[in-house]
């Protein structure tokens, strides 16, 4: 069994990444950037004005009230060519660059045109670069903006757009099959018979996999028979470059995926993790042309969107050349107590709020175990508990890890 920590660094160290591809800006959003994107030019390109007034020279409105001539008019997209001259002065509207021989703008509030429109009176002494942002004080041409491995949010995608890239070079989704193992298992839309359950795991592997920027296809059920599971996993393997199990991986009689992998020459590199929940959680690479990755997850949904999330997610995200592939820890102050377990660390649903100090606040969430999967849908974050301590009481301060979505 081994700690959480090493089972991450294995499954980083075992992952290759893909190659990249270029798509369309439309298209790029969610995407990891496999290319640095460098400025194009200056930003903004010119003294550019942030609200309505005029441009002045200072040393014209040093007393007050300062009589200017209006010479033009500058707006956004449509500058005024001429120069400032002493005793001049041009309206001007938010965005617009400042005419040359200007370097300041007053606000309109605190002006008075004449009804000829001929003069303006301004009543407060303006200052020397007053309410313009100059040219180049955003980033200057040739500076890099974004680096390979940065994941394209809508704010990226505002730059890569100012900078004129029309197509982006991305790394190629992951594509993942997800397969849940289990002979009481029956499709969401049937009623469940005695003994069976309708499947859960297969919708939470997907909506987190996608997160994660994959494409996935679930597969249908595979049945408690190590033959035919071996097969299917065979079968998903051809098209994909992860395979996700849930189920099958425990001690049990008619626990099959370690067996069905074995069946088909796959390199196994752990089997059991120092967790709860998670415990038996399997991480292989199979023998074929793909080398294709595979994960045996636990059947409980707790477990499985835990063991996902630390172990999965970030093959997912390695594969993309995320910068931080793996979930980011920080700390919090726990809000109420929380158990732990002697033998092993525990990574408890929990609830982050944020306090009037700005504190952030991890509450523990009262759940029956890693069967509870309603329970479990209230959490937006994992408290690590260390093995050891069975009790971490309120106001401690404690790591978290964030769940996506």
């Amino acid at each position: 069994m081994i700690p959480v920590s090493e089972a991450v660094r294995i499954v980083l160290e075992k992952t290759a990444p893909l190659a990249p591809e270029r798509v369309a800006l439309a298209r790029a959003h969610g995407r990891v950037l496999a290319e640095d994107v460098f400025a194009g030019t200056d930003l903004p390109p010119f003294d550019r004005a942030q609200m309505d007034g005029y441009a002045v020279r200072s040393e014209d409105v040093r007393q007050t009230p300062a009589r200017l001539r209006i010479v033009g008019e500058a707006a956004a997209g449509r500058g005024w060519r001429g120069e400032l001259k002493s005793g001049e002065a041009v309206r001007i509207m938010t965005g617009a660059p400042l005419p040359a021989g200007a370097d300041s703008v007053e606000q309109v509030e605190l002006t008075r045109e004449t009804e000829d429109g001929a003069f303006v009176e301004i009543n407060r002494a303006s200052a020397r670069g007053q309410f313009y942002v100059p040219r180049a004080s955003e980033i200057r041409a040739g500076a890099r903006v974004l680096a390979a491995g940065d994941d394209l949010n809508a704010a990226r995608m505002a730059v890569l757009a100012s900078f004129g890239y029309a197509e982006v070079k991305v790394a190629r989704r992951p594509r993942v099959a997800v397969l849940a193992t289990g002979t009481e298992l029956v499709n969401v839309s049937e009623r469940p018979g005695e003994d069976q359950i309708r499947d859960s795991n297969t919708y939470s592997i997907a909506a987190y996999a996608e997160l994660a920027g994959a494409e996935v296809r679930r597969l249908p059920f595979a049945g408690d028979d190590a033959a035919l599971l071996a097969d299917e996993i065979n079968k998903a393997a051809r098209e994909a470059d992860a395979v996700v199990l849930s189920g099958g991986v425990s001690m049990g009689r008619y626990d099959f995926t370690k067996a069905a992998l074995q069946a088909l020459g796959a390199e196994i590199f752990f089997e059991r993790v120092n967790l709860r929940p998670g415990k038996p959680t399997v991480f292989a690479r199979l023998a074929n042309e793909r080398r294709t990755l595979a994960f045996g997850l636990p059947g409980n949904p707790v477990s499985v969107s835990v063991t996902f999330n630390l172990f999965a997610r970030a093959a997912l995200r390695a594969m993309q050349g995320a910068r931080v592939p793996a979930l980011t820890e920080e700390t919090a102050v726990l809000a109420r107590a929380a158990k732990g377990a002697v033998e092993r660390m525990s990574y408890l649903p929990a609830a982050l709020t944020t306090d009037d100090a700005g504190r952030l606040l991890a509450e523990p969430l009262k759940w029956g175990g890693s069967s509870d999967f309603v329970a479990f849908a209230n959490a937006n974050a994992l408290v690590i508990v260390p093995a050891g301590l069975k009790t971490v009481d309120a106001g401690s301060v404690v790591r978290v890890v964030r769940l996506p979505g």
